[in-house]
């Protein structure tokens, strides 16, 4: 498989700008011009994809460039951490998202409660 640029973001799901902006942050190589035009494979589509997928799972791209690296070397330990930090992380704003959730929900409750006086929601925005 030897994927144009363009042919290699849409093999990623990705822009060919990301596809840049990540070569520039050395998550990916960047290919040597062969015949004056760069070629990516299966590996690099791999690479990718991995990296997408952390991201999605919130992972920062610092901590991306360490699963990379650590995914040559077979750390489990260390890969384990990293996702335990992740999901506590993940934890702690499921929580503020509830407790913003409930907040509004009470909020909302309290404005079709009466029609009269200031929008408890918007008057809450002004504290």
């Amino acid at each position: 498989m030897q994927l144009s640029i363009s042919q290699f973001a849409a093999a990623g799901d990705v822009g060919v700008e990301t596809v840049r902006f990540y070569q520039r942050k050395g998550l990916l190589p960047t290919p040597d011009k062969g015949a004056g035009i760069r070629r990516y494979g299966e590996p690099d589509v791999r690479r990718l994809r991995f990296i997408r997928m952390a991201q999605r799972a919130g992972f920062t791209l610092e901590e991306i460039r360490e699963l990379l690296a650590l995914d040559a070397g077979h750390d489990r330990r260390r890969a384990r951490a990293l996702a335990q930090s992740r999901i506590g992380k993940l934890d702690a704003q499921i929580a503020e998202m509830v407790q913003a959730r409930d907040y509004l929900q009470k909020l909302a409750r309290e404005c079709s409660a009466s029609a009269t006086g200031p929008c408890p929601i918007l008057a809450s925005f002004e504290e």
